[in-house]
């Protein structure tokens, strides 16, 4: 007897493949996420055409005077932005020295992409970035090599806001990693009882009030004759409460290690600097990423609080741009370009984290 013939294998119905079986398993599996689906696609179709209309094919791109704009109510008028976009970017400060907070702008950020390269992940990194810091802060100041002397208090715009965010996470970070060590230090009290107290006593305060207290306050208390610049004060604030939210993250880092590599750590005779240093941290910091960044995220945002103390960050740069009566009305499209700014910070950073999760999970991988 011949053995049948092997039937050919038949094909998947066509409207559980493709596109088509990827709307039905995601969109329409039911009435219930049938009837959402319907619902989200009116919402944005009742939103997105008109904000786009809004935002391009009806806005005045043209550098025009503010009275065209007020003529036309269907679209948004960049022309305030392009009439603007000086104050809002640079603040207060001396417009024909402007150049050299950009050239600064552009160094930074040159130097933060040069940094996301892990190959470049070397000790001279450090001096790299101490020089351009360094480099960043001539160009705003002034008073050497032939440049115009401008106050602190002139500073203003994406520059300042750069600068207190750059800061913030450079001088932060070796602070957490030093607060999270030490408030798992259980053969010395004394510094786990002062970190402990520091990072407790710092995150139950809002940020606005470490401001508030650093630019108010704490000058009442110096010595006849003593100042400090407000700016390093609130930079101070920013560090002293974003290194205290980010020492927890880390500690949950640390806290996620298995005892085998404390252990097997120590088997390997390696004091405790070597075993932070080559064998914990690193893991630690590894798992704690995504918190890591989302504490960063925070903390670049927020400083637009500085705002309540006078120095002319981003925000306040943009509110200052609504003084104007001819172009006050406009306000929304500052408000949009700044958010702008914001987000492509923002974004850049979390893509980022995403990567550097992927390139260094290699001892996760299933």
């Amino acid at each position: 007897m011949s053995n049948p013939e092997p039937q050919a294998a038949r094909k998947p119905p066509a409207s559980s493949v493709g596109v088509l079986g990827w709307l039905r398993g995601n969109l329409f599996n039911g009435w219930f996420n049938s009837l959402l689906t319907i619902l989200a696609l009116y919402l944005l179709w009742q939103v997105v055409p008109p904000l786009f209309n809004w935002l391009f094919f009806d806005a005045i791109w043209a550098n025009v005077p503010a009275e065209v704009c007020r003529e036309n109510r269907e679209g948004a008028c960049w022309a305030f932005i392009r009439e603007r976009y000086r104050l809002i970017l640079f603040g207060t400060y001396p417009f024909d020295q402007q150049w050299r907070p950009l050239v600064g702008v552009l160094m930074l950020l040159a130097v933060i992409g040069f940094s996301c390269f892990r190959r470049f992940w070397r000790p001279w990194l450090g001096l790299v970035w101490l020089g351009a810091l360094a480099i960043y802060l001539t160009l705003l100041g002034g008073g050497v090599f032939g440049l115009t002397p401008v106050r602190s208090d002139l500073w203003g715009g994406l520059p300042l806001t750069l600068l207190l965010a750059v800061v913030g996470i450079v001088v932060a970070f070796p602070l957490s990693l030093l607060l999270a060590l030490g408030r798992r230090a259980e053969n010395m009290p004394i510094v786990k009882a002062i970190c402990v107290g520091y990072i407790e006593l710092i995150r139950g305060v809002p940020l606005i009030s470490l401001l508030f207290m650093a630019s108010f306050m704490l000058p009442l208390f110096m010595p006849t004759g003593v100042t400090i610049d407000a700016l390093i004060r609130a930079q101070v604030a920013i560090i002293v409460f974003v290194s205290s939210y980010l020492s927890e993250v880390i500690r949950g880092g640390l806290q996620a290690l298995p005892r085998g590599q404390y252990e097997g750590a120590q088997a390997m005779g390696l004091t405790y600097w070597q075993m932070q240093r080559k064998i914990i941290l690193p893991q630690a910091i590894k798992i704690s990423i995504p918190p890591i960044v989302n504490t960063y995220l925070g903390m670049f945002k927020d400083t637009s609080l500085v705002a309540i103390v006078s120095l002319t960050d981003l925000l306040l740069a943009t509110r200052q741009s609504f003084a104007d009566p001819e172009w006050r009305q406009f306000f929304v499209e500052g408000y949009v370009f700044i958010a702008c700014i914001y987000w492509s910070f923002c974004f850049f950073m979390s893509k980022y984290s995403q990567h550097l999760e992927r390139a260094l999970s290699t001892g996760h991988k299933t």
